[in-house]
């Protein structure tokens, strides 16, 4: 993974929210590119998310420990 691959996927039109893998086993979600700010090292995702889709906190995660990124399952009923 690298930061170029993560702002790719951060620009993409239109959005698709992706999950983030980390190889501790922890998960997240981002949902749109609001709650999420690429850096050179790694990206920082808003977590514990409003109604508003405002954080409350947000994590760190090392572009180091990210092991895959992946779409968000569609969540509708078929």
């Amino acid at each position: 993974m690298t930061a170029e691959k993560l702002r790719l996927r951060m620009n993409e039109l239109p959005f698709r929210p992706f999950r983030v893998t980390l190889s501790d086993g922890r998960v997240f979600d981002v949902p749109n590119r609001d709650v999420a700010f690429v850096k050179k090292s790694g990206i920082e995702i808003g977590i514990e998310l409003n109604a508003r889709s405002w954080a409350q906190k947000y994590v760190e995660c090392a572009i180091l420990h990210i092991t895959s990124i992946e779409d968000v399952p569609n969540r509708k009923a078929a």
